[in-house]
């Protein structure tokens, strides 16, 4: 009995997974994105420093996206290079064919994180895994284009905070 109930279970998951979803419930399209911010790294208090990057998002469903963003940090004497691949969920489902004018989002990614310091020597440089994860919001200003808001907190150990221009593509 229990076997049949497992059964049945697993193919209903299997199922739900490959259904496609209804003409009302297309992909959003893909977006580019230029962010600016302020990060805080943990050390002997807070070490504030800037932030400059861009992202891209490509639906595989109406709520989920995946894509690259890359991140450069630059302090006094050292510069760090952030490069992940993102899975960014919209908390709400888009309404009929269209993004909401206002979507919550959570954000998680994992990648490469590397470190440029400078020192009366030469360059030393390093390279580690990196992951983030935090959530924000995002607003439509017009047709193609949202502004937004996120924080995250990642590892090397950091609270970011940055916003967001975006562009819907084609």
């Amino acid at each position: 009995m229990k076997a049949v109930v497992r059964a049945t279970l697993s193919v209903w998951a299997l199922l739900a997974m490959v259904v496609h979803p209804a003409s009302a419930q297309e992909r959003p399209m893909p977006v580019a994105e230029l962010s600016a911010g302020w990060v805080g790294f943990a050390d002997d208090g807070v070490v504030s420093e800037g932030l400059v990057g861009g992202s891209a998002r490509f639906y595989v469903s109406p709520r989920i996206a995946v894509g690259p963003e890359v991140v450069y940090i630059s302090g006094q004497n050292h510069s760090h290079l952030m490069a992940t691949g993102n899975l960014t969920w919209d908390v709400l489902s888009p309404t009929g064919a269209r993004p909401r004018r206002v979507a919550p989002f959570l954000v998680a990614g994992g990648g490469l994180y590397q470190t440029r310091q400078s020192f009366p020597a030469g360059v030393f440089s390093s390279a580690d895994g990196a992951f983030t994860a935090g959530g924000g919001v995002r607003a439509a200003v017009g047709q193609r284009t949202t502004i937004g808001v996120d924080a995250r907190i990642g590892w090397e150990l950091h609270l970011r905070i940055n916003g967001f221009v975006g562009v819907r593509l084609w």
